[in-house]
């Protein structure tokens, strides 16, 4: 995923397709956001889900996992609403899947956000809720943030906002892998706050004009960089600066989980090493636009596939 809250998938890049998902409406009148959210919403995708090598008895819960986070990133991000109607809509949501969690019910209302055929996949594979609620928890948290135009204070602020946004991804699928070891838990949240922060620095020129703040305070001083002109995108040397130490951090922080490729069998394992890799070629674009992520995204294209998929033979 590559909004600036969305969890990013670690466990299955394919290729940049999007997929269409329901998007809510202004009002917060319904009873659930099941009734808010009509108009699809296409998303482009820097690191894409879905794909041929997941293994295919997979395919649907890790769809349901998607669909039910990219669902909550809509109600917290897409259209008009108001911050206290995505709020509500948010907790409407989880208020929904506690209740339909706790009596075992395979699927919400024909009308629900999450369609009937996906759904069940949370049910069936016991998916742990408190997981699902963590990223309901950081949806909401962005609301909030972006509505107070509100950055963080330092490293340690971003990575908890990390730990609920994008690692409960990463153990939802290790939960279907069989895989639950600490280490692999450490090795899963470091690839997963690795690719949330790689989000962030890709989409500088996309966030900071509708006051999403993700470079921390505390690196902005120590760089010397002026909030005035980061808010102005400008490209200076100590804003080239920020950014590249923000990128060398994630990109530390991914090479620290990266192990993980070998802990996972077949195509799981296969596929872990393409996210891992498709991040380091984002931050590879990162570093050498030298600040100009500023005004400029970064994305995939045809070589960048060739390249990633060299990397993952080596790996």
């Amino acid at each position: 995923m590559n909004d600036r809250h969305s969890p990013p998938n670690p466990s299955s890049p394919s290729s940049p397709a999007a997929e269409p998902v329901a998007a809510p409406a202004s009002a917060s009148t319904a009873p659930a956001p099941a009734t808010a959210l009509a108009a699809p919403v296409t998303h482009y995708e820097n690191f894409p889900v879905a794909s041929l090598l997941c293994p295919p008895h997979l395919r649907q819960p890790i769809a349901a996992i998607y669909a039910f986070a990219r669902t909550a990133d809509d109600i917290a991000d897409e259209g008009d609403a108001t911050p206290a109607a995505r709020l509500a809509d948010l907790a409407a949501y989880r208020a929904d899947l506690l209740r339909r969690s706790a009596q075992g019910q395979p699927r919400l209302a024909p009308a629900g956000p999450v369609c009937s055929c996906r759904w069940p996949g949370i049910v069936r594979h016991q998916l742990p809720v408190p997981l699902l609620e963590d990223l309901l928890s950081a949806f909401a948290q962005d609301v909030e943030k972006t509505r107070d135009a509100e950055g963080y204070a330092d490293r340690a602020e971003l990575l908890d906002y990390c730990r609920r946004s994008a690692n409960p991804v990463g153990r939802l699928l290790l939960h279907l892998y069989g895989v639950g070891d600490a280490q692999a838990l450490q090795q899963s949240d470091a690839i997963c706050t690795a690719l949330q922060l790689i989000n962030f620095w890709q989409d500088l020129s996309v966030d900071i004009p509708r006051h999403r703040h993700y470079l921390p305070r505390a690196d902005c001083a120590a760089h010397g960089a002026c909030q005035a002109e980061l808010l102005a995108l400008q490209s200076t040397r100590e804003n080239a600066r920020l950014i590249a130490d923000c990128a060398d951090w994630a990109r530390a922080t991914m090479e620290s989980g990266a192990p993980l490729v070998r802990r996972l069998p077949g195509r799981a394992g296969w596929e872990l090493r393409l996210v891992v890799q498709g991040g380091l070629r984002i931050l590879d674009k990162v570093e050498a636009l030298k600040g100009g992520s500023l005004h400029t995204r970064p994305r995939l294209h045809a070589w960048d596939w060739v390249v990633m998929l060299g990397r993952a033979l080596v790996m």
